[in-house]
Parts: structure tokens; C-alpha cells; sequence
């Protein structure tokens, strides 16, 4: 709980001095803020970065009936979480801006446990 979320801490990094400090909410100075979402890891093309799709419903009133929507965020991945594969479930926090498309960061891996 040292970010303030109800998440566990990771261990410490390996080699602090390669580390990048600025952008891990663990052990750096980040903080995180707004919201806390659950995805899916489906792209990890990306260095230090993956995609999270949600899935989540929308109730269109017309019809009376709730409607299937997507939304795919890129997030964040600190050094000291393991690497991440296509199918992880996991949760992204809401932080600053860390580039042009992300402000999210991953601070737990497989969700509630």
C-alpha cells in the first residue's frame, strides 16, 4: 500500500543504477491518481509499454438493452513487474502524462489475488 492503492509491492530492482526511477510509481516519484481500471494485456509489441483492453457495457435507452463496448489504453510497465504476456490480466492506475498516448501505468499483475 506505499502508493495508495490496496496493491502489493514488488521486490526492489536488480540493478538500481540502470533503473528508471521516474517512471515507477513503486519506487520512484510518480504518483498515481484518478482512476484504477482491470484489462486485458492484448499487444506487447512495445518496449515498456502494452495495450489493455476493457470490455464494458453501454445501456442504449432506444432499445432498452445494454451494448458491448471496447476501449484499448496503452500502459506503462516499471522494470521491477515481470514481463508481461498477451492474456495477463491486470490493473493500470491513472498518472501524468509519461508520452503522447500513455497516462496509465501497470501496478498489479493477474488483478485481485
Amino acid at each position: 500500500m506505499a502508493i495508495g492503492l490496496d496493491v502489493p509491492t514488488p521486490p526492489e530492482p536488480e540493478n538500481p543504477e540502470e533503473y528508471d526511477y521516474e517512471k515507477c510509481p513503486f519506487y520512484g516519484q510518480l504518483p498515481v491518481r484518478g482512476q484504477t481500471l482491470e484489462g486485458t494485456v492484448v499487444s506487447t509489441a512495445m518496449e515498456k509499454t502494452v495495450i489493455v483492453e476493457r470490455e464494458y457495457d453501454v445501456f442504449v435507452p432506444k432499445y432498452d438493452r445494454y451494448m458491448k463496448r471496447r476501449s484499448r489504453i496503452p500502459a506503462h510497465v516499471p522494470g521491477v513487474l515481470e514481463p508481461l504476456e498477451v492474456g495477463d490480466e491486470v490493473t493500470i492506475a491513472e498518472t501524468r502524462p509519461l508520452s503522447k498516448t500513455k497516462s496509465h501505468v501497470v501496478v498489479q499483475v493477474g488483478g485481485d489475488e
